[in-house]
């Protein structure tokens, strides 16, 4: 069965082309020109990946609201925003609710082919059985890459994609730094200085979720991050 990727976009050639191009590589698509639309069907039944625009018709940030109403019913779904947006607030913003990329309309549709397979890949390693040497532990983290999960004290912190190999690529080598570059080659995204503090800043709220006291990931200033073990 082809895997289903949702296009929430109010242009309809604009999600037309995204849906043919898609289509050519075996994924089966629906589109909805706005937010209500959207939530409507995923209410019923989610999609594989969700790809949304910012704006919505008159809602000028209802994909926004369509991203917070959707990583709420469903943590671990692929979202990527597709937008004309590029400002740095509309960056952050987007990322802080957490979706798992945000690409602009200019890039190429090779690129963005290869960032959608790249999210998919989790939702093949869910379906995974668990194997011994899938598992990193470090002192009260464990690390699933097979199922690409996180647990804290024994629980489960919600990540997205890009924050789940942040992680790994920190603690992998307790205490040792790594630079700004070196998280986006981990996670596979190209994201400025700014998008790679709110994703530190989103992962740390996460993690202080389960535990208050969570002080692992420090930040090395004018270099990076390193996890520090206890």
């Amino acid at each position: 069965m082809p895997r289903t990727i949702a296009i929430v976009e109010d242009e309809a050639a604009i999600a037309e082309n995204y849906r043919d191009a898609l289509q050519r590589q075996g994924f089966s698509v629906a589109i909805y020109p706005d937010r209500p639309s959207a939530w409507t069907a995923f209410s019923e039944r989610l999609p594989d990946l969700a790809i949304i625009d910012v704006g919505l018709h008159e809602e000028v940030e209802g994909g926004f609201e369509l991203c917070r109403e959707l990583r709420s019913l469903a943590p671990e779904l692929p979202i990527v925003f597709l937008t004309a947006r590029d400002s740095e607030l509309d960056v952050i913003s987007g990322l802080r609710l957490g979706a798992d990329d945000y690409l602009t309309k200019d890039i190429s549709q090779a690129q963005m082919l290869a960032r959608i397979v790249a999210l998919l890949r989790r939702v093949d390693a869910l379906r995974q059985p668990v194997r011994a040497d899938d598992i990193i532990e470090r002192d009260s983290l464990s690390i699933n890459l097979e199922r690409m999960s996180v647990k804290w004290q024994q629980k489960l912190v919600e990540l997205t994609v890009t924050e789940f190999w942040i992680v790994h690529a920190l603690c992998l080598h307790p205490g040792h730094v790594k630079n700004r570059q070196q998280l986006m080659d981990a996670a596979n995204v190209v994201l400025d200085d700014n998008t790679i503090t709110s994703h530190i800043k989103r992962i740390r709220k996460k993690f202080q979720l389960h535990d208050p006291g969570f002080a692992s990931i420090e930040t090395a200033y004018g270099m990076g991050y390193r996890w520090l073990s206890a």
